[in-house]
């Protein structure tokens, strides 16, 4: 019987240098559409009030002013609570519940991926259903909740519901699944390492990329956060919820607006500059296993 003979070939298939030109305008066209909002709000932020009226609006501006920076911080001046009050209130519920998110997220996560017992499949599924519910549905049961507790009108009202998140806990577990192999585990295991031990040394290293992406999502989040149904006091209320107070008086104050968008979104978008190349490492891979 005849062997059958296999020619090699040395050649691989690769993109021509036209097609990758074409890839890179073409992801250029859209990066530069998307981006558009941003600039957007930068120049709306920078015209004076009769250029703000123009219609239609204009994606430039004719005589850049900072006046509008300066009317912004004039009535914040102006109000009856302090505004480093509400500075602290925001940058207090953001980063505290941001944290127990990360934390609780973790640890729940690791039990659902890679601890064995009974109805965890079961309990997957109830967290990703969960996903499909906006969080206005709760908020009856939410407030029952917050009043029983006496946590009406304080920072837990805040802080605590931020603390568990389907999202956080959905993409920690599908992260952990795909990039945090059982067989480490086992030999952290045969060495006499504890749960503790793995989820701390071994565990949340290698998923590093996954809850810097919580930490982006849930600080955002947070950081925007307006007006509550569970505060009452002004001294609780944070940042966001002062600033659509004080431009919301009417056309007067369109660029004191105008300016507080810019400095609202300055924070957010620092965040993800410095854990993007995380976000789209998670995204890659959170719904694929090996």
């Amino acid at each position: 019987m005849s062997k059958l003979r296999i020619k090699k070939s040395n050649h691989s298939l690769n993109r021509s240098f036209g097609g990758d030109l074409g890839i890179n305008i073409v992801l250029l066209i859209f990066g530069a559409f998307m981006f558009l909002p941003m600039v957007y709000v930068v120049v709306q932020s920078l015209k004076p009030l009769d250029e703000l009226w123009v219609y239609p609006p204009r994606f430039y501006v004719v005589n850049p002013t900072f006046k509008n920076f300066g009317d912004l911080f004039r009535l914040m001046g102006s109000s009856w609570v302090p505004f480093s009050r509400y500075i602290f209130n925001t940058v207090f519920v953001s980063v505290v519940g941001t944290f127990g998110n990360v934390m609780l997220s973790s640890f729940a996560a690791y039990a659902l991926s890679k601890l064995k017992f009974p109805g965890r499949v079961f309990l997957f599924k109830v967290v990703e259903y969960s996903l499909m519910f906006n969080a206005t549905v709760t908020t009856i049961t939410n407030f029952l909740t917050m009043s029983a507790f006496h946590w009406v009108d304080t920072y837990l009202a805040l802080i605590v519901p931020a603390f568990a998140t389907s999202l956080g806990l959905y993409l920690m577990k599908q992260f952990m699944d795909s990039s945090v192999p059982d067989s480490v585990l086992e030999s952290a295991r045969l060495d006499g390492a504890g749960e503790w031990r793995i989820l701390w040394k071994i565990v949340m290293p290698m998923v590093k990329p996954a809850w810097l992406t919580l930490i982006m999502f849930c600080f955002k989040d947070l950081w925007n956060m307006g007006s509550s149904l569970y505060i009452h006091s002004e001294q609780l209320k944070t940042f966001n919820y002062a600033i659509q107070q004080i431009v919301s008086e009417g056309i007067s104050r369109a660029g004191a607006a105008a300016a507080s968008t810019v400095v609202m979104m300055m924070v957010p978008i620092l965040v993800f500059v410095v854990s993007q190349s995380n976000v789209i490492e998670t995204m890659s891979t959170s719904g694929m296993k090996d």
